[in-house]
C-alpha cells in the first residue's frame, strides 16, 4: 500500500462509517508507518490533499518535531503549567469581565437589543457567558482562531454556538469575502458564508484571515520546558540519587561487585533517594553534594517559565515565581498586564462583534465594550485619594460629583447630601448656579 493510501485509505478499501476522514497520529519523524497504530495520543484528521493541515504536517509544522526533539501539539502544550496558567489567566479575565452592548458616546446599556442578553448572560442554551467567552478565548490563544456559528431567526440573533477550530477552514473568494468550510463529526462538509460565522482571531496573522497560534510560535520554548520536565520526572522514576558513594583502592571481588550492583538496582525510584549503600572490602564513604549540573537544571526550568510567558504578555508575579518581589509595585504590574496583555484582546473581541454581529446601521449607534475599569484601579488608598481630589478636597478644583464616583465604583444610586466643597448636586449632572 502506498503512502497516500495509508494516509487517506485505498479507493477499494472499505472505510468504517465513523471514520470517513483519514486519521494520522502525530508521531516522530524517525518513527516508521508501522508505529502509527502502536502509538497513542493526539490524532490529526486530514480531509484531502488540499487540506492546509496536510501541507503543515508534511513540512513538520503540525505536530512536527522541535529542536528539543518533541512534538508540541495543543494538548501537549497545555500539560505545561506555565502555558495553562497564561491561557487560564487571559481566558478567565475575558470571561469574567462584563461585556455590554451600549449606545455610542454614552454609557447607556442597549439592554433591549437581543444581542445584549447573548453577550452578557446567555450565548446559547447550555453555556453561560463566562463559559462561552473563556472557551473562545482559550481556542484563540492556543490555535490562533476561534469560531462560533451564528444562529438567526430572520435578522434576530438567537444563539452563538462554538465549533471546534480544527473543523473549520476559512477560504477567501474572488470578491474578497470569506467562506468557512465546516466538517462535522460524521465527515460531511458544509460551506458557510461569512455572515453565519463569528470569527475571533489573534491579531498577528500571515494572511490576514487566520491568526497565529501562540503555542506554535512558542513551540521551541514549550518543547524545551516539556523535555526538562520529563527529564526531572525520569530522574525521580528511574534515577539512583544516592547520598554518597563508595571507593576502594583495589579491585572488588566478583562476589562483592554483584552484591553492590544488586543494592543499586534495588534503589531505583524517588522513594529510595539519598539512601546510603552498604560497602565491603575496604569501600570508603564519600557523601555527595548538589552538583553544578543540578543547579543548572533548576535554573533552566525557572528560565523556561519566563520564556513561555513572554509571548502571552503575562508578568512574572502572576505566574507564582518565588523569587519575585511582592511589594507595592504589584498593583502597577497588574495594570501593566491589563494594558498590554488583555487590552489587545478587548479590542479584538469588540471589533469582531461589530463586524460579525451588528448590521451596518447598528454599528453607527451601538458598540460592544468590556468594563476593564475594575482591573485598572489601584489600591483602596490610591482610589480614596483620587476621588477625594476629584470631589474638591485639599483645595483642588472639583471635576466630579458623588453620583459620578458611585457610578465608577459600580455602586447603586443613593440620595446623598451635596458636596459642600464642589457645590455640585449628587446627581449625574452639575447643579445650576443659584
Amino acid at each position: 500500500m502506498s503512502f497516500i493510501d495509508r494516509l487517506f485509505g485505498s479507493p477499494t478499501a472499505s472505510v468504517p462509517a465513523e471514520r470517513p476522514a483519514a486519521a494520522v497520529p502525530i508521531v516522530p519523524r524517525s518513527a516508521g508507518l508501522s508505529a502509527i497504530n502502536a502509538m497513542g495520543g493526539e490524532v490529526a484528521a486530514f480531509n484531502g490533499l488540499d487540506d492546509p493541515r496536510m501541507l503543515e504536517f508534511i513540512r513538520g509544522g503540525y505536530g512536527g518535531l522541535t529542536q528539543s526533539g518533541i512534538s508540541v501539539s495543543t494538548k501537549a502544550a497545555l500539560k505545561n503549567t506555565t502555558v495553562v496558567r497564561c491561557v487560564s489567566l487571559i481566558s478567565f479575565a475575558i470571561g469574567t469581565l462584563p461585556l455590554h452592548l451600549r449606545y455610542k458616546g454614552t454609557k447607556e446599556k442597549a439592554d433591549q437589543h437581543p444581542l445584549f442578553r447573548i453577550l452578557h448572560r446567555r450565548p446559547n442554551a447550555w453555556q453561560t457567558a463566562f463559559e462561552f467567552r473563556s472557551l473562545m478565548q482559550q481556542r484563540a490563544l492556543v490555535d490562533g482562531d476561534a469560531y462560533a456559528l451564528i444562529v438567526r431567526s430572520g435578522n434576530r440573533i438567537l444563539q452563538l454556538v462554538p465549533i471546534p477550530t480544527e473543523r473549520v477552514t476559512p477560504r477567501q473568494r474572488s470578491d474578497w469575502a470569506l467562506d468557512y468550510e465546516y466538517r462535522d463529526g460524521k465527515g460531511a462538509t458544509r460551506l458557510l458564508p461569512q455572515q453565519e460565522i463569528f470569527h475571533l482571531r489573534y491579531g498577528l496573522s500571515e494572511d490576514g484571515i487566520r491568526g497565529l497560534s501562540l503555542v506554535k510560535q512558542a513551540a521551541e520554548a514549550i518543547g524545551l520546558a516539556l523535555q526538562t520536565e520529563r527529564a526531572a520526572a525520569r530522574l525521580f522514576r528511574n534515577g539512583i540519587m544516592v547520598g554518597g558513594m563508595m571507593s576502594v583502592k583495589d579491585r572488588l571481588s566478583p562476589e562483592a561487585f554483584e552484591r553492590l550492583k544488586a543494592q543499586m538496582d534495588e534503589r531505583e525510584g524517588a522513594e529510595m533517594a539519598h539512601k546510603w549503600i552498604i560497602g565491603e572490602e575496604g569501600l570508603e564513604a564519600k557523601p555527595f553534594s548538589q552538583s553544578g549540573r543540578d543547579n543548572q537544571a533548576i535554573e533552566q526550568r525557572k528560565h523556561q517559565i519566563e520564556e513561555i510567558a513572554r509571548p502571552f504578555g503575562v508578568p512574572r508575579p502572576l505566574l507564582g515565581v518565588d523569587d519575585t518581589s511582592w511589594g507595592s509595585g504589584i498593583d502597577v504590574l497588574g495594570q501593566f498586564f491589563v494594558r498590554y496583555g488583555l487590552s489587545p484582546w478587548f479590542g479584538s473581541w469588540e471589533q469582531a462583534i461589530e463586524r460579525s454581529l451588528l448590521t451596518e446601521a447598528e454599528t453607527e449607534l451601538l458598540e460592544a465594550k468590556f468594563n476593564e475599569g475594575a482591573l485598572l484601579r489601584g489600591s483602596m488608598k490610591d482610589q480614596a485619594d483620587f476621588f477625594a481630589k476629584a470631589l474638591g478636597s485639599g483645595g483642588h478644583q472639583p471635576w466630579m460629583n458623588y453620583g459620578e464616583v458611585r457610578n465608577i465604583m459600580d455602586l447603586p444610586e443613593s440620595e446623598i447630601a451635596p458636596n459642600p466643597l464642589s457645590n455640585r448636586s449628587s446627581g449625574n449632572e452639575p447643579s445650576q448656579p443659584a
